[in-house]
């Protein structure tokens, strides 16, 4: 009995196009494809390959059939080995791998998916900042309060809340771009990196050679190539990947991570859909649940980079396998966490909703409290003292705080006891004629809002390929 265990990543959270990408009968196609184009290259620069077996060879491309793959390996216990010898016998002809040592097949082909990965995560994740810009823009003004270190600050807005995410979101988008832009391919370097099988193939001529890897890394959709490397391309290539992949992922999980405080201050909402249950004990939770996956994605994410990055600076000589089995399993689970991550932003952000009344009821209790640093500087312009002035509000503060903890106060308290204090120069009435100000006054707010959404309509201006997407459908 053969017990088959399903990749939850794959299955659960990540969407068709990146499944495919990273399928084995997918990379298993892409590889045959690969081996066709070396074969053709090969034979325009002289190499004694028939038209007929390059056709042979292409008619059995997608039979693949992958209990017999399996079955070889356990023979050979070389996985490509083992599908040389499949593709082989279904063509009825022996030449692909000509010249060509397992990296060369693995390396480049991997790194196509790796690419392929990372264009589509680009279109996706500028159409879910355009989805992002559009909520900012539709909060702009809903003043909230704002909180460091989880306390009550000052006023702030909604708006300027998302596009602070937002902005942490377009600084990862140009890093990504920037990787995409110069991002090499290893290559056809042979065994240990000097091209000698193949030149054999090519009956040593350098120029063909330069010829047939300009043409597959054309093939592959690459622009740039490294110049010299071993059997492996350096490791470290692949930390950047998963280290921007991690950059990706910090903005939406920073902003699932807000969201989700606010919905337990019934302050806002991710959504709860008609027939959703919270929880299977408590009826009446609204529990912010794809919020909580974004940053459960995002930590299985650190840890896939984590372990990709022992791989960074250990590589023997010109190369060996020890780092096979931590790519097989980082590189594509990476791909399928931060495919999900963005699959269930999208879903968060195309249903995400906001309480005025329970903000507006937050924002009038702790308005004295966020008013402090507005007192604070209309005391100064009175003549006085800053650091004086700060310790007095200090202490009336934090004595209210304190009293309020127990049922004794409320911050409106604040007010008569700082007029009362001779050494403080503002009255009540100015007092709370600053409150009524600080209210509305969210300083450079709006502006900042206005300037992301911009960013964002001139980026989207620039590719209007990478806009449009709207997510997938998500449990």
């Amino acid at each position: 009995m053969t017990i088959t265990i399903e990749d939850v990543l794959a299955a659960r959270y990540a969407t068709e196009e990146m499944k495919d990408i990273w399928s084995t009968r997918g990379k298993i196609i892409s590889e045959r494809r690969f081996w066709i184009e070396v074969m053709k290259a090969q034979r325009d620069s002289g190499a004694d390959i028939p038209e007929e077996a390059i056709q042979d060879y292409l008619a059995v491309v997608e039979e693949v059939n992958l209990d017999s793959i399996n079955q070889r390996e356990k023979v050979t216990r070389h996985d490509v080995k083992a599908r040389i010898e499949e593709f082989c016998e279904l063509a009825g002809h022996q030449y692909i791998h000509l010249g060509m040592t397992s990296r060369d097949l693995t390396d480049n082909v991997e790194q196509m998916q790796i690419l392929s990965s990372l264009e589509l995560i680009q279109a996706r994740f500028l159409s879910l900042m355009v989805l992002l810009a559009e909520k900012a823009d539709e909060h702009r003004d809903l003043v909230i309060t704002g909180r460091t270190h989880m306390q009550a600050a000052q006023a702030t807005t909604v708006g300027k809340r998302l596009a602070t995410f937002g902005d942490e979101m377009l600084y990862a988008y140009a890093a990504l771009d920037d990787l995409i832009c110069r991002y090499p391919l290893r290559g056809m370097k042979g065994a240990i990196g000097t091209s000698q099988d193949m030149l054999d193939v090519l009956g040593g001529n350098g120029a063909s050679l330069e010829q047939l890897e300009g043409g597959l890394i054309q093939f592959l959709g690459f622009d740039e190539t490294f110049i010299s490397v071993g059997q492996v391309y350096p490791r470290s290539l692949d930390y950047d990947v998963m280290s921007t992949l991690a950059l990706l992922a910090a903005g939406p999980s920073n902003l699932a991570t807000t969201l989700r405080l606010m919905s337990g201050s019934s302050l806002a909402t991710e959504g709860f859909a008609p027939g959703q249950v919270g929880s299977s004990a408590m009826p009446h939770k609204m529990n912010p649940r794809t919020c909580e996956r974004i940053n459960g994605l995002n930590k299985i994410l650190h840890g896939q980079v984590d372990m990709i990055s022992r791989l960074s600076g250990d590589q023997w000589y010109e190369g060996d396998v020890s780092c096979s089995v931590v790519r097989r399993v980082g590189l594509p689970s990476a791909f399928f966490a931060i495919d999900g991550l963005v699959e269930s932003a999208f879903d968060v952000l195309s249903k995400i909703g906001f309480y005025p009344i329970m903000i507006e009821q937050e924002l009038a209790y702790f308005l004295p409290f966020l008013s402090t640093t507005a007192f604070l500087m209309a005391a100064t312009r009175s003549g006085g003292e800053r650091e004086t002035f700060h310790e007095v509000i200090k202490e009336h503060a934090t004595a209210v705080e304190v009293l309020r903890r127990d049922g004794q106060a409320t911050p409106l308290d604040l007010i008569p006891r700082l007029a009362r204090d001779q050494r403080f120069p503002l009255g009540a009435e100015e007092m709370m004629a600053i409150m009524e100000k600080v209210r509305t006054n969210t300083g450079n707010a709006g502006y900042q809002v206005d300037s992301f959404c911009s960013m964002i309509e001139d980026i989207s201006r620039q590719h209007p390929d990478r806009v449009g997407y709207k997510g997938a459908s998500i449990i």
